[in-house]
């Protein structure tokens, strides 16, 4: 049982970086078994998700210092147009924190901008939980039907 809780956890913490895991396939298969809570699951992996978001954003927050090194993936000119569309649509933007592929990058750069910590984890739990609320709906809905 704690073996299905640690793995949501970790694969909801992997998604939430820039690397290629899927936590909802973990979330909704736990869900099917059967064996778990609901609340336990959603709260699990919330609380991995955001954790892993919050590296993004520590990590965002900390790479402006390595921006004159040649290994530096980004240009300056590519930083500065990403800043201009922060700005453009500011927090909020945070919301959209949930969606692939845009979500993770978006994150990072909240801590480029120097986004306030306690607003960044306040948008992004709630992007993120409501995420995975609407997935579980979808599937205890599904299961109740058959």
């Amino acid at each position: 049982m704690l073996a299905g809780y640690l793995g949501l956890f970790f694969a909801a913490f992997g998604a939430a970086t820039l690397l290629p895991m899927q936590s909802e396939a973990v979330l909704v298969g736990l869900l099917i078994s059967g064996h778990y809570s609901v609340w336990g699951l959603l709260c699990i992996a919330t609380v991995g998700n955001v954790l892993g978001s919050v590296v993004n954003w520590w990590l965002g927050r900390s790479v402006e210092r390595f921006q004159t090194r040649r290994w530096f993936p980004v240009s300056p000119r590519h930083l500065e147009k990403v800043r201009v569309h922060y700005q453009r649509w500011g927090h909020w933007s945070l919301l959209l924190s949930w969606v692939p592929i845009i979500g993770d990058p978006l994150t990072l750069v909240a801590g480029v901008m120097r986004e306030p910590f306690w607003r960044f984890l306040l948008l992004v739990t709630v992007a993120k939980g409501a995420r995975y609320g609407v997935l579980a709906l979808l599937t205890v809905n599904h299961l109740a039907a058959a």
